[in-house]
């Protein structure tokens, strides 16, 4: 793929992530039903209600800049949901289950937060500061989710090892 200027980046870019954004938003509620805790689940359903949000910045930023989103393929994200769901198929434990989907849960949201960053870059790149501050705000709730998951995955770890002790 080539592109003649940056601000052709830049969409192709924010096109992805408007893309990415529609179907993770279905991949944490997957990640909800299989998680086999009430907590881990309310969390998971929360993160995919928040996406909502998520696509409305992106929408407005795409308004911004007077663009529309491109179409793409979208292969990545389709490898990680049949990946997750193969090794989640061969999991027979209840705690492994919840580890490996808590995991899998951080391991999405550290890589939005990583796609969310080169767009922040890439909007200041541009000289679109108002679009920037919109995918900020968008980054600030994946690092927050994936901080907030990772106190779950503590305080499970905490129970386990008080229940040893």
């Amino acid at each position: 793929m080539s592109f003649k200027d940056p601000v052709e980046m830049f969409v192709n870019l924010l096109s992805h992530v408007r893309a990415t954004t529609e179907r993770s938003g279905k991949i944490y509620e997957e990640l909800a039903k299989v998680a086999e805790n009430d907590e881990i689940s309310e969390a998971l359903s929360a993160r995919a209600f928040a996406r909502t949000t998520e696509l409305e910045k992106i929408d407005e930023a795409f308004r911004l800049i007077d663009k529309k989103p491109v179409e793409l393929s979208g292969d990545k994200q389709k490898a990680f949901v049949e990946n997750f769901r193969e090794d989640l198929a061969q999991i027979d434990n209840p705690l492994v289950k919840k580890i490996f989907v808590l995991s899998k849960a951080i391991h999405l949201a550290h890589w939005r937060a990583g796609e969310w960053k080169v767009l922040v870059a890439a909007a200041d790149f541009t000289g679109n500061y108002g679009v920037g501050v919109l995918l900020e705000t968008c980054l600030a709730d994946d690092l927050a989710f994936a901080e907030r998951t990772h106190r779950i995955l503590r305080r499970m770890a905490e129970a386990k090892i008080a229940a040893r002790a």
